[in-house]
This record gives structure tokens, C-alpha cells and sequence, in this order.
């Protein structure tokens, strides 16, 4: 099979910071064998060779990364480390409740696992663990986490707590909020510096990171050959872990579809912050499909995202995941929207970055039809942060071939609803997202929405949260 390559994107905010960490390791030349090897260089790729590397020392793990490692999507979100509580009801549409309770706890317990990682090895990723606020910014939006919390009552989980007007204005440092819901296990991250830092400590576990190595085909059989452009590695086994890119495989383009989303990042403003109260570094999210998320950072400024769901055309990975005007320009109104006191704060940067969109919003792994060792982890749906842990077990398990909690969980060879094919992909997406944008903007100006918009709409796929 051919792989779909694409030029480096455009460096984000938290990679340009860490120019001196940024030299890549040598690219890939000549023949190189390995126990299992890994495309993609991201949380999902190194997560998965340093669990390959803690169970067992003398294994040899590959991993291949096309541009530098974090420089696809872990390296370009907005560094929000979540749990799965907001997906409980995604997780109950094909898991038991002992199942859905299984994952989702161990989704909030990978978020102190990371912070347990940096301490350890010393990695400055800026971990703060200082919850989420899932907020309300029209009236249309208030309570829609009600379907949320009552399906964790009747699990008998309290994950949320509410949050009342007075309250959410104040923490966020904008009255534009009008209720609000919070959950205290989440965190926030400098994701460039930690994806850099888990690359280090990988190569010191004796992992061999091939960057600037893109593959360009990959051979099936006993022994998988991966060709690069100067190079080829024998691997047992393989792991994709390619995010938006694993759409180039016509059975893995199925499962997802790459669409972007957009941030930018303020001057720094700490005196503002200040003065607007918004002191506590939560994580902060609106109720919209096309959701915004927003957070302050160490040096006081605002890192403000929109997942603003463009597509290009045959999901290729162009400058519609780097730097796509309209996107970015959808992204700078609602910041300024959301925050009409900093109107004459300047943006200092700005981009665009992919996201493996399932129609759930929730990974699925696998091992690709006619194949024993090539497999899979995609669909992570711009909440991989802190899931790519589990992601890194599940698909250490299914290249080890043990049978254990991870490999068998149900998010292994899970059935899910699949994307169409070309040409109505784009275009009935492209229909749905124009739909998505209209609704959204009428209700954030008061408006009822159009009912062919109200109806285009509800076939866009499930958000970063269950709604009621």
C-alpha cells in the first residue's frame, strides 16, 4: 500500500518557543530491522514504544516520523489534558457501564499519570492541573451538559460540578459566560514541549526515532517492509499512528475524516489577566459543535482555538491543517466575541492543524483486513492528550499479542459508523460544516436557526462533548 505524504505544516506557538529542542534526529538511510516499528512520531507513536520499551527492555522499536516528532497534530493542539467523562455517552453506545466506567476512569487517571511522567523525568511541560469549565456562551447552550451529568448519576460518578453565572464570569474573566459546568481532574500543557520531551526520554529507553524519514509504502507479510525515500525497515510488526495522515489507507478513510482546527495566541497580557480575574488556568470550552477551547499560559498570554472542521478535498493533508485564512479568521472573531475588553490586544500567532475525526468523536483500534501484525490507533478527535496513554497500551498489547484489558477493550475493532467516499465526502461535509457555521451564529446573535440548517447540522458528527 502507497501513503499519502505531505511538506512539514507550519510551525505552532509551542514549537516556535523551543527552537534550541528542535533539531531533528538523523532520517532513515539504508536497511534497518526492528521488533515492531511505528509510523508516526507523536503522543500515540512514543507513548507506544515507551510502553513497547517498559515491558520489555530488548525489544527494538522503530519509529518513523515524517517532519519532527510533535510536529502534526500533537505538537499544534491546544495542550488540554482531558478525561472521557464529557464522551460518557459515546462509551455507553457500544460498552457496557462496567466497560464505559473502566475506560473513562482510567482516562482521568492518565491524566495524573502524565504529570507523575514529567516529574520523573524532568520534563518542563507547564503541567497544571486546574480542571475545565464547560461553559455556556448564548442562552440556546445552558444545560446542554444535562444528558452528561445524568448518565453519570445513574453510573453513580460525579465528575461535574455546577457552576453558577456569577461564578463561571468570574473565573473566566468575561460575562459573555452564562452558566458553566467544572471538572476538576483535567490539566493543561505546553504540548510542543512535552511531545520533545517524551522523544528524549524514548531515545534514552533505546528507542531509534528516524525524523524527516516519511514512508511512502508499506509492504504486508510476515516481515513488513516500510520504504522511505532513502531507506527501508524490516519490521514484525507495525503500528500506525499516523493521526489525520492514516486517511491516505482507503480501509482507515472510512473510519475518519481529517478536518482542521485553529488557534491563535495573544501578546502577553499578564496585567490584563489580572485585572479580568482570569487567574486560575482552567481549561476552558464553549457548548458550540464547531467548539471553541481557551486557556492562558505561563508567560500571560492567551492561546484561544476553534475546532473550525474545514476539509480539503481526497483528505489530503495540505495547507488546509497549516495555515488556512478563513479558519483562522473564524477563530479570531469568536475570540474576540468571547473577550471584548482585549479588543486592542494584538495576536502574535496563528495556525491551523488536523484532527482524525471520528463520526463519535472516540478512538478505534484494529489490525488492517488480510493482516496479522499491522495495526492501528486513530480517531482521537482533538482530545488525544491525555488518552494517547491508553492509546500506547492498546496498541502495545495488540503488537506484543497479549490478551489483556487493554487489547481487548471495546475500542478495539469496535464497528462504527463510516464516513462516505469521494466526491460526496467533501461536498455533503462541506454542506453540513456551511450549515454548522449559519446555526451557530445565529444562536450566538439571538436568533432561532433556519430548520434546514437545524436539520443539515444534526448530521455532523458528535463534538468534543456528549450533548443533552
Amino acid at each position: 500500500m502507497r501513503l499519502a505524504l505531505s511538506r512539514p505544516l507550519t510551525r505552532s506557538y509551542w514549537l516556535q518557543s523551543l527552537e534550541e529542542n528542535l533539531q531533528p534526529t538523523p532520517p532513515l538511510e539504508g536497511e534497518y530491522n526492528a521488533d515492531v516499528a511505528i509510523v508516526g512520531g507523536g503522543f500515540v507513536g512514543l507513548w507506544t514504544a515507551l510502553t513497547l520499551k517498559e515491558r520489555d527492555p530488548n525489544i527494538t522499536v522503530a519509529v518513523l516520523e515524517q517532519d519532527i516528532c510533535g510536529g502534526g497534530a500533537s505538537g499544534r493542539n491546544g495542550g488540554f489534558v482531558m478525561s472521557w467523562w464529557p464522551k460518557i455517552g459515546s462509551l455507553l453506545s457500544f460498552c457496557t457501564q462496567e466497560q464505559a466506567l473502566f475506560l473513562a476512569h482510567a482516562a482521568e487517571r492518565a491524566i495524573t499519570e502524565l504529570g507523575e511522567f514529567c516529574e520523573q523525568h524532568e520534563i518542563d511541560a507547564h503541567y497544571a492541573r486546574k480542571g475545565w469549565l464547560w461553559t455556556a456562551t448564548t442562552p440556546a447552550h445552558i444545560d446542554s451538559w444535562n444528558g452528561t451529568l445524568n448518565m453519570c448519576a445513574r453510573l453513580g460518578v460525579q465528575p461535574f460540578v455546577r457552576v453558577s453565572r456569577q461564578e463561571v464570569a468570574a473565573a473566566t474573566g468575561s460575562d459573555v459566560h452564562l452558566a458553566g459546568v467544572f471538572e476538576g481532574s483535567n490539566a493543561t500543557v505546553q504540548p510542543g514541549a512535552l511531545v520533545r520531551g517524551m522523544r528524549e526520554v524514548a531515545k534514552k529507553a533505546g528507542v531509534r526515532i528516524f525524523e524527516q524519514t516519511p514512508v511512502s509504502s508499506i509492504e504486508p507479510g510476515r516481515t513488513v517492509r516500510l520504504s522511505s525515500d532513502k531507506g527501508y525497515v524490516n519490521a514484525s510488526t507495525v503500528v500506525m499512528a499516523s493521526n489525520a495522515w492514516a486517511a491516505s489507507i482507503p480501509e482507515l478513510a472510512k473510519l475518519i475524516v481529517p478536518v482542521n482546527s485553529s488557534i491563535v495566541v495573544t501578546e502577553p497580557i499578564p496585567e490584563k489577566l489580572e485585572q479580568m480575574g482570569w487567574t486560575g488556568q482552567q481549561s476552558i470550552t464553549d457548548s458550540q459543535l464547531m467548539v471553541d477551547y481557551y486557556r492562558t499560559t505561563r508567560d500571560g498570554r492567551i492561546a484561544f482555538g476553534k475546532g473550525t472542521g474545514a476539509l480539503a478535498y481526497g483528505s489530503r493533508i495540505d495547507d488546509t491543517f497549516s495555515n488556512h485564512a478563513q479558519s483562522i479568521e473564524l477563530t479570531e472573531a469568536d475570540f474576540r466575541r468571547t473577550y471584548p475588553s482585549l479588543a486592542s490586544t494584538q495576536l502574535t500567532n496563528a495556525w491551523s492543524g488536523p484532527i482524525d475525526r471520528t463520526y463519535d468523536s472516540l478512538p478505534v483500534f484494529g489490525t488492517l483486513t488480510g493482516s496479522q501484525n499491522i495495526h492501528y490507533g486513530i480517531g482521537w478527535s482533538g482530545n488525544g492528550v491525555g488518552p494517547s496513554r491508553l492509546g500506547g497500551r492498546i496498541l502495545a498489547s495488540l503488537a506484543l499479542g497479549v490478551r489483556d484489558e487493554w487489547s481487548t477493550c471495546p475500542l478495539v475493532g469496535r464497528r462504527c459508523k463510516t464516513f462516505p467516499p469521494e466526491p460526496l465526502r467533501y461536498l455533503g461535509g462541506s454542506l453540513v460544516r456551511n450549515a454548522v457555521i449559519r446555526k451557530e451564529r445565529a444562536e450566538m446573535s439571538g436568533v432561532r436557526p433556519s430548520a434546514i440548517d437545524r436539520m443539515l447540522a444534526g448530521l455532523a458528527p458528535v463534538g468534543l462533548e456528549d450533548k443533552a
